[in-house]
């Protein structure tokens, strides 16, 4: 479903992503990790049509984001790290103008936005202005709403970052039971470490631009003779705090947004 061969992005002398390959398989959920400053942003940019490589190649659901810029952004959902609701509108109208975004508007939407409502709880909720929902009742409905034109891949840019952990954990559960159902691909970055150990399939760690680990979080342990996919995770990549990378998670969900509204 993503195929990564030979990737590099610079910025100047500055090298971001430095030849990395993988792979994601159709309906796995996959943990892309790192630091902060690893290059994890600058490479879900490229895979989300956001930027283009310098060298290397990308392929989404068999499309090119560099020249099939309209399928690739058909193929997949997003949730950002920062909320991207319309706080003005109500949780069914935000459903309805990302269908009208994503040109899904038509027969049937009414019965997915309801099915997709009632699944994430919140369909009683559906005329509530979403600036009077909490943060949890916000992130299950930017879940729902990444599903709605039925994509094929799902990226999650930290999404369960300052949820309570009852919250996360039903976040996850609505994750893994779309994915199942759907069998879409999930995409996710997290720096809850126990998190991608429990949920994620495979694991693809980045540092410094480049992929030094990758397999289950079972091998990663075996490979670094360690008890927990934390652990790992420091053996990996040092104990050394990292400066924020520098095209963040806020830049990533701006620019989306415009480009989105930019194809209608």
């Amino acid at each position: 479903m993503i195929t990564v061969s030979n990737l590099v992005k610079k910025f100047g002398d500055f090298i971001a992503v430095d030849n990395i390959s993988f792979d994601v398989k159709k309906g796995e959920i996959f943990a892309f990790l790192g630091p902060n400053g690893a290059g994890k942003s600058t490479t879900i940019k490229m895979l989300t049509t956001l930027l283009h490589p310098t060298s290397g190649s990308v392929d989404i659901n068999g499309h090119d984001p560099v020249r099939h810029q309209h399928e690739v952004r058909q193929s997949f959902g997003i949730v950002f790290q920062d909320p991207s609701l319309d706080d003005e509108l109500t949780a069914y109208e935000n459903m309805y103008f990302h269908a009208v975004l994503y040109k899904a508007a038509g027969a049937g939407v009414k019965q997915r936005i309801h099915e997709l409502l009632d699944f994430v709880e919140l369909w009683d909720k559906r005329d509530v202005l979403v600036k009077n929902f909490s943060g949890g009742m916000k992130r299950r409905l930017e879940i729902a709403r990444s599903f709605l034109h039925h994509p094929k891949i799902i990226f999650l840019d930290e999404p369960t970052i300052g949820l309570d952990p009852q919250t996360r954990n039903s976040m996850w559960s609505y994750i893994r039971e779309l994915n199942q159902r759907e069998q879409t691909t999930v995409f996710f970055t997290t720096h809850y470490m126990e998190e991608a150990e429990r949920v994620a399939q495979r694991i693809a760690v980045i540092d410094h631009g480049k992929i030094i680990a990758r397999g289950t979080a079972e091998e990663l342990k075996r490979q670094t003779n360690t008890a927990n996919l934390e652990d790992a995770f420091l053996q990996l990549t040092g104990r050394a705090m990292r400066e924020e990378e520098a095209s963040g998670a806020d830049r990533l969900r701006g620019a989306f947004m415009r480009r989105r509204g930019g194809t209608r």
